[in-house]
């Protein structure tokens, strides 16, 4: 059974003020653990058979680069939730379509949807350095990253780099450990997934504004 998936006041204050005065937020005990461990067991269930090769770009711009990303992904959606593994899906929209009104109505972000996918890094798999957006040409504006694996251990790697803009030393370094989260200004902070040596999952998002001038689209995580 699913707890209740009511995002607080107090956390969107906290990731708002985040937001707005660094940029990136990390937290930890993201979801009600109930959720969290459904959407695990969802992932690693569909990986073997219903992830597909991760590309880079969109619909008919996109393109298998594996010597860029050699992750596999599987879009989430909330059409037709029942019970079971597809009711978790809708749950997460949920909880995050209460994040997207919560930071509009703080930060005035204009942000209009949100759309997210199952990542799964098997052993060997990584993502090189990228940006999710790019200034003025895209309209994906905040990124998040949920994570899906317990006992992460250093020795299995996979570790999300945070950068500052073109410099080269780490801003930040996220291991992926269950039930945390981070989230990010999509065309500020270029950033990278490290070898992983083990099953590693995930569910990459981005919040979106309604842009119907953008003319690229941006490779998803």
């Amino acid at each position: 059974m699913i707890e209740n998936t009511y995002l607080s006041e107090l956390l969107i204050d906290e990731i708002a003020d985040a937001l707005q005065q660094c940029g990136y937020i990390q937290l930890q005990e993201f979801l009600p653990e109930s959720l969290a461990t459904q959407l695990q067991q969802e992932a690693k269930s569909l990986s073997s058979s219903a992830f597909k090769p991760a590309g880079i770009g969109r619909q008919n711009d996109l393109q298998l680069n594996t010597q860029i990303r050699s992750d596999s992904t599987l879009w989430l959606d909330d059409k037709d939730a029942g019970e079971g593994k597809a009711k978790a899906q809708a749950h997460y929209l949920q909880f995050m379509e209460q994040l997207r009104i919560g930071l509009n109505r703080r930060l005035f972000m204009g942000l209009f949807d949100f759309e997210c996918h199952f990542s799964h890094y098997g052993d060997g798999d990584f993502y090189k350095r990228h940006l999710d957006a790019f200034k003025g040409r895209s309209n994906r504006i905040l990124s998040t990253v949920f994570y899906l694996n317990d006992n992460w251990q250093k020795s299995a790697g996979g570790e999300l780099v945070l950068y500052a803009d073109e410099q080269e030393a780490p801003l930040l370094v996220v291991a992926p450990l269950f039930n945390s989260c981070i989230i990010f200004l999509s065309d500020v902070f270029p950033h990278e997934v490290l070898r992983s040596n083990s099953d590693r999952f995930s569910i990459a998002g981005w919040y979106r504004v309604n842009s119907h001038c953008a003319t690229h689209l941006d490779p998803n995580q």
